[in-house]
């Protein structure tokens, strides 16, 4: 075989895996998402997950796509965000998820860019934010004690998680809905005595 014509076997192949490759979408309705020894696997593929922060309520929703841009040019194929239980829920029952509060435009705007996205819901979750992303509210309720195994606590922590999944649910944002997010976390460097 002549030089040329292993070149031109080569770049035939490679336009070949291209054109593959752009019929492949990151997540399509039911997407299922499990993991081995070695990674995670989407729809049974083994990828490698870059995944850098940003927190949306920390800038305006004029910057989102900007600060996308900038992460997937610098080569994340995946977002990790927390969810702000103070910012969505100021006064229990009364939520807000409006400008720098609209998550779901958020994780849409991910979903977009055909990035991943790692939720990370809390309720605890740190970030170097306000009481721990906790509302302030929580301090009313008779008997509560936080990040613990506490029934106060648990139950509203679990109307908000739930609150949380089932918003996320309605907007199709799931993996195996068609959406962005892989992986969700619960808590956020909790230390467990054993």
């Amino acid at each position: 075989m002549t030089a040329a014509a292993a070149v031109l076997l080569l770049a035939a192949a490679l336009l070949a895996g291209a054109a593959e490759a752009s019929k492949w979408t990151f997540t399509k309705k039911g997407s299922v998402v499990t993991y081995d020894e070695r990674s995670l696997l989407i729809d049974g593929r083994r990828d490698l997950f870059f995944s850098g922060a940003i927190h949306y309520p920390r800038s305006p929703p004029e910057m989102w796509p900007k600060l996308l841009k900038i992460a997937k040019e610098g080569g994340l194929n995946t977002i990790e965000t927390y969810v702000f239980w103070n910012a969505h829920e100021p006064e229990k029952g009364k939520y807000n998820f409006e400008g720098r509060n609209d998550m779901i435009k958020f994780l849409k705007m991910i979903q977009d860019n055909n990035m991943y996205a790692v939720v990370r819901i809390g309720p605890f979750i740190q970030a170097e934010w306000n009481h721990g992303g906790l509302p302030y509210w929580l301090r009313e309720i008779p008997h509560i004690i936080f990040r613990a195994n506490n029934e106060p606590y648990k139950r509203e922590m679990e109307k908000f998680v739930r609150f949380i999944v089932q918003k996320l649910k309605d907007a199709d944002l799931f993996a195996s809905q068609g959406g962005p997010i892989i992986l969700t976390q619960i808590e956020n460097d909790h230390s467990y005595e054993l």
